[in-house]
């Protein structure tokens, strides 16, 4: 209890005295050093780039699943067929599967018709960024950090594809210096940032004030466990050394069922100014890195890394 009091706690005036999003002069100092090798993928940034495809797995496969698939159609002759139970289990197959292709038809189509303005807090050297700005579906993307030299490397790397170069902008910036009137988007993500924090109850509030109705929040950092340690510290860091020393800090990671509570807290807050009334825990997935292999997905969200995804009511 004692580390989730300090964690996530109101730090009152303290916080006038640094950015929310500041991480302490040490880790600052070793994410400036890594800037040149950043877009290096058999660098040593090798194990997020690696980790990039579950991101974009993970932001896509929860959109596409929470679309509403007969949102504003009116005429009963047009709307699809949404049974109250898994049709896998109770028809025959090939019912199950026309009705579950009508649906995935249905999916794609309003998936495409998707137009998304995205936020990258955190964004490092814009690995998230890039790939996101990628997208189809997505209209615009701004990333914002707090290293000068990471960000004049994401700078220069967009100019390198004419697909991002429109869609894609970066600012020195911190989450609370971003005006919430005009500062509105349908994703923000926040990934491999949180363990890196001093205040991340603070930094979390400042980002959802940026979630339009309807939009997203999308967390990935690490559960605070032995396994975690031994995986990304002594292993990763140490051992392996698929991770540069000193990225990590074992007292500042986060478990899953904290970060968890601390949505579930704010709905039963009586200020009515706390947004967290507003979002719900959409899911979590659980990950894992395996040598010769890269990042899988596992059931267990407890251990390890994980992802998490909040949805702010419409």
């Amino acid at each position: 209890m004692h580390h989730l009091r300090r964690q996530f706690s109101h730090v009152g005036r303290l916080l006038q005295q640094s950015k929310l999003t500041a991480t302490s002069e040490i880790e600052m100092s070793h994410f400036n050093q890594l800037a040149s090798t950043w877009w290096d993928v058999n660098g040593p940034q090798r194990i997020l780039h690696k980790m990039n495809l579950l991101r974009m797995d993970f932001i896509n496969d929860t959109i596409k699943s929470h679309l509403k698939l007969n949102k504003g159609v009116t005429d009963p002759e047009e709307q699809i067929y949404i049974p109250p139970f898994n049709v896998d289990n109770v028809l025959p197959k090939e019912i199950a599967d026309r009705i579950n292709g009508e649906q995935e038809i249905r999916r794609q189509q309003l998936w495409q018709q998707l137009k998304l303005d995205a936020l990258d807090i955190g964004c490092g050297g814009g690995i998230l960024s890039e790939s996101l700005a990628r997208l189809p579906v997505v209209n615009r993307v701004k990333g914002i950090d707090l290293s000068t030299e990471v960000l004049e490397v994401a700078r220069q790397h967009k100019k390198l594809d004419p697909m991002v170069r429109e869609k894609l902008t970066y600012e020195l910036k911190a989450v609370e210096d971003l005006d919430p009137n005009t500062e509105q988007y349908d994703v923000v993500t926040m990934f491999e940032m949180l363990e890196h924090v001093n205040y991340p109850a603070e930094v979390l509030k400042a980002a959802l004030r940026h979630v339009k109705p309807g939009g997203w929040i999308f967390i990935s950092t690490i559960n605070r466990d032995l396994i975690s340690w031994f995986t990304t510290i002594f292993m990763g860091e140490h051992i392996l050394k698929i991770v540069p020393l000193g990225t990590h800090t074992y007292d500042k990671y986060i478990n899953e069922k904290e970060l968890e509570k601390w949505v579930e807290d704010g709905h039963e807050n009586s200020d009515l100014g706390d947004l967290r009334k507003q979002f719900e825990v959409a899911g979590s997935k659980g990950c894992v890195y395996l040598p010769c292999y890269g990042w899988k997905f596992t059931d267990n969200v407890e251990v390890g890394n994980y992802f998490m995804a909040l949805k702010r009511r419409d």
